[in-house]
């Protein structure tokens, strides 16, 4: 049986939810589009957006509508040489090397697409051995991701794409998906559970489509209930990837949170990662960095509780633990802040690195030896200590090359 997601996919640009600036009237691909048919050009593209917003539809459509041949492949379970092969078994080369100049690849239609799935699953070697086909016009690459393409495709790849955005679907674009998929089963949808699968989905309309079709197959009756979709969902569907560009994103916008002295929005995003999955110890080590750059000797007893939190988690980890890292970043939220430290240590390292190994003054080396003593370590050092934390003014402890620096204000 096909699965209703594919009954329903889009066969063509109207047919699409979302992605109104990329498909709308002046968007680049709608450009594209109309000015191919003229031109016979299209751009390779890098298709980058979170799962489940149309990024595999979308390339089938521009192979359709630019009347291409269309080859689809999943970096997953797939190698460079599985590409040559397919594209050569279909009569597309006379060559046996697929990749060599005198490839008879193109024809009236134009060069085919050759969409590859998670392309940031491909390594350098595999990425490097598709470029003289993009670079040549051999074929139009499409490639889609999750991740950022800075950081898993590679520069000269990606130089010779198009990157493509494609932002999560809104609750709109999804609640135009649902009415399509519920005309084709013929039934209807309790409004709350509507509401309930469109929010749980978390833009992704593959989410959104599978758990509809599990909760038809659940309700016999005419109209699917909120408990069809409760039971079909099992959970609400976090989609946090533990360790590609939105884990960086999440972290960021707790840290940033914090920064901001907003404790509700930390709370959030902390629960965000927690529920998700995120390891305890790593959030609770970055609360400890966090607790010395941006609260500093505001409250030294952030750094204490930051600790604490660390080894709670240590010890009794999720779920347990999660109270003890909410406390941690309400209290700092709620502290006052300073990045003194933070900045002071910078120009101190910044200096350390410039000047190099600075000689030590002789009143403040350490004489364990009666040579050492006689050569003048240590010599005429005052051992005192100041009952308010302050230096004497005519003693120095820096290097002579950086006598009277400042770095805490």
């Amino acid at each position: 049986m096909q699965p209703l997601a594919d009954k329903i996919r889009p066969k063509n640009i109207s047919e699409m939810s979302g992605h109104e600036k990329l498909l709308g009237g002046g968007g680049i691909i709608s450009e594209l589009l109309k000015s191919t048919v003229q031109t016979g050009f299209f751009p390779s593209l890098i298709l980058w957006g979170p799962p489940g917003v149309g990024k595999t539809t979308l390339a089938r459509i521009i192979a359709t509508e630019t009347n291409r041949k269309f080859y689809e492949f999943s970096a997953v379970n797939t190698s460079v040489k599985t590409i040559e092969k397919e594209l050569e078994d279909n009569g597309k080369t006379t060559s046996p090397n697929l990749w060599s100049q005198d490839s008879s690849l193109k024809k009236k239609s134009g060069a085919p697409v050759v969409f590859i799935d998670e392309i940031h699953r491909f390594n350098k070697a595999q990425q490097d051995a598709l470029l003289p086909m993009v670079e040549q016009g051999k074929i139009i690459f499409m490639g889609a991701t999750t991740e950022n393409p800075s950081f898993e495709v590679i520069a000269p790849l990606l130089s010779r794409c198009r990157v493509v955005i494609m932002d999560q679907l809104s609750e709109e674009d999804l609640e135009k998906i649902v009415e399509r998929a519920l005309e084709d089963i013929g039934k209807k949808l309790e409004k709350d559970a509507r509401k309930f699968l469109i929010q749980s989905s978390n833009g992704d309309a593959r989410t959104c489509i599978n758990v509809l079709e599990i909760a038809f197959h659940l309700q016999p009756g005419n109209e699917i209930t909120f408990d069809d979709i409760k039971k079909a969902l099992q959970k609400s569907q976090l989609t946090f990837d533990l360790q590609g560009e939105e884990f960086y994103n999440t972290i960021s916008a707790l840290h940033k949170s914090i920064r901001g002295s907003d404790p509700d929005a930390a709370l959030y995003w902390l629960a965000r990662m927690l529920e998700a999955g995120q390891d305890p110890t790593y959030i609770a080590r970055r609360l400890i960095r966090l607790a010395s750059e941006d609260i500093g000797l505001k409250d030294p007893q952030a750094l204490v509780i930051a600790v604490a939190a660390f080894q709670a988690c240590e010890r009794i980890g999720m779920p347990e633990c999660n109270l003890a890292l909410a406390e941690a970043v309400v209290y700092f939220a709620k502290s006052p802040k300073s990045n003194e430290l933070y900045i002071a240590y910078g120009k101190a390292a910044d200096d350390a690195v410039k000047y190099g190994n600075l000689p030590v003054p002789l009143h403040i080396r350490n004489a364990p030896t009666k040579l050492m003593k006689d050569v003048g370590y240590g010599k005429n050092y005052n051992y005192y200590h100041s009952p308010e934390g302050k230096k004497l003014p005519d003693i120095e402890y820096f290097p002579d090359k950086l006598r009277g620096t400042k770095y805490l204000r």
